[in-house]
């Protein structure tokens, strides 16, 4: 529902930012057009990355579909670059070159959309902030990359709104166009500045990003805690979706398990595990043996926790 919003508020702008630019010759009017048209193409990506990310896991995708989110987040971000900050950019630097004819009743024209823009970006970011409030705040929310996006975009939308309407006010007042190239720079600056924040989460969350270091502290004293385990001698975890990750952990047993023990010791720890760390869909343990010089160090040969 917050996308969705975002997505209607987006098109409205746009068009009518668009024609209010077209109307005004005004190069931070067009700029903010451009903005909501990448915003606008964005929401599409993000309401694809919701509905494929549901997708239950097959084999091919064994572990699920979660991260598409974090790959239309991606081409989001890339959207926010080349369409939004690119323009922006562009419509500036040619202010400043040839300059803009000032129409009086068009900039009041424009200055009247980017009011109703500003009230409706506003509204758009305050149902987006409630939404982050009802999944648990800043910290627990920003984890989607869909509600994240929607957060920036929706934030850096009303400092756009903002810049834009000083610049067109500042260049009526003066008569000098610099005013309004530099909202146009100051623009096309922020969104390439977003579009980087956004990529480089995405790009972390694609190449396999471990999950929070509170979780992994958990699953790791679970592990050293178990009366069965001499030591862990490795805990990986990878996100494979908002709300899953995968676990694999290479473990030394204590000696003198045999093998139908070993079996009920794993599968007892492995629901531990999912019971304590919910988001952990997938886990696997490795029962590995250390050399014979440190095993003879271990708690379990020395008697301490219970060993040997």
């Amino acid at each position: 529902m917050t996308v969705l919003v975002a997505l209607g508020a987006n098109l409205v702008i746009a068009v009518a930012k668009a024609i209010g630019g077209l109307l005004a010759g005004s190069p931070a009017l067009l700029s903010e057009a451009a903005h909501s048209v990448a915003d606008s193409l964005n929401e599409v990506f993000l309401l694809a990355a919701l509905r494929r990310s549901r997708r239950p896991a097959d084999r091919r995708h064994p572990f699920g579909y979660g991260k598409e989110r974090f790959f239309w987040s991606l081409l989001a971000a890339v959207g926010i670059f080349v369409m939004g900050g690119c323009f922006s950019f562009f419509q500036g630097v040619e202010a400043l070159r040839t300059g803009a004819e000032e129409k009086l009743s068009g900039y009041v024209a424009g200055l009247i959309v980017l009011g109703v823009a500003l009230l409706a970006e506003g509204a758009s970011l305050v149902r987006a902030l409630h939404q982050v409030r009802k999944q648990g705040g800043a910290a627990a929310g920003m984890r989607d990359p869909a509600l994240r996006t929607v957060v920036a975009e929706d934030g850096t939308a009303v400092l756009g709104v903002t810049l834009a309407m000083t610049g067109m006010a500042l260049h009526m007042v003066t008569g000098q166009v610099a005013w309004e190239a530099g909202a146009s720079l100051a623009i096309g600056a922020l969104l390439v500045y977003v579009a980087y924040r956004l990529g480089r989460e995405a790009r972390d969350q694609l190449i396999g990003e471990a999950a929070d270091p509170e979780a992994s502290g958990r699953i790791r004293a679970l592990l050293r805690a178990q009366p069965e385990i001499d030591s862990v001698e490795a805990l990986f975890t990878m996100k494979t979706g908002l709300d899953s990750a995968l676990v694999a952990a290479r473990v030394d047993l204590v000696p003198g398990l045999d093998s139908e023990r070993v079996e009920e010791v794993s599968v007892r720890i492995k629901r531990s595990i999912a019971h304590t760390v919910p988001e952990a869909r997938q886990i696997f343990l490795d029962v590995t043996d250390r050399p014979a010089g440190e095993a003879a160090q271990s708690p379990a040969a020395t008697g301490e926790r219970g060993g040997a």
